[in-house]
């Protein structure tokens, strides 16, 4: 398979992993955790517009610090990164909660909500931001833990060409948003997510690349 034709299944994925839901004002942005800095620069982008009084940074990421290009999470959290990141790009610190236990999307959730009731707060409304090519999961997983909160996922603006870097190559980008697809199928199956309907050219675009040897994200 040349490298055109894997870019091409490649990117039908990472379409389908995009909502395109249409940013409303909230009352928190949450930033769930990752490697990306780029997605905590685009949350705090999204509360200096005035989209939320409140950015919520989440995620301690620590069982992942073993792996390539992590070192700048080494020591610290990857809430308490994007809660620097955040703070220089001008958002105040009085505005920023962090949550930097947790380890995985769900328990993003679990503890982030957690962190909000401390504070009484029950928001109708919350903006969600994580990578590009996750925007599906996280919002199937928060509508297990918030079902009846409206939950705006967004990610920051980059098209697919142009995502690639020396943390995020294209090969680590391509195997993790096939493993994601395959995430999207399963998880429901064990509670951790909602249904979502997956396309079959989506599914088929997901078979070849597995057959390609995308398969360093999948569910073992």
């Amino acid at each position: 398979m040349t490298e055109k034709e894997i870019d091409v299944l490649a990117k039908k994925i990472w379409d389908y992993h995009h909502m395109n839901q249409p940013l409303q004002k909230a009352q928190v942005i949450i930033v769930l955790g990752n490697r990306d800095t780029r997605v905590a620069e685009y949350a705090a982008q999204l509360y200096l517009d005035g989209y939320a009084p409140l950015l919520l940074c989440a995620g301690s990421g620590s069982i992942h610090n073993h792996k390539l290009g992590r070192e700048q999470f080494v020591g610290t959290t990857e809430a308490e990164v994007f809660a620097d990141v955040a703070m220089k790009m001008g958002v105040r610190k009085d505005a920023i909660i962090i949550e930097n236990e947790s380890q995985n999307t769900g328990q993003n959730y679990e503890f982030a909500i957690k962190k909000l009731k401390e504070r009484h707060l029950n928001p109708k409304r919350i903006i969600l931001v994580q990578k590009p090519y996750m925007e599906r999961r996280t919002y199937a997983t928060g509508k297990v833990w918030l079902p009846q909160t409206q939950l705006i996922v967004t990610s920051p603006q980059i098209p697919f060409e142009a995502y690639f870097n020396e943390t995020n190559t294209k090969e680590r980008v391509i195997n993790t948003i096939v493993g994601d697809l395959q995430r999207i199928r399963e998880y429901p199956k064990k509670g951790f997510a909602i249904e979502q309907e997956i396309p079959k050219d989506v599914w088929e675009a997901y078979e070849q690349l597995v057959k390609a040897g995308f398969t360093k994200h999948l569910i073992k």
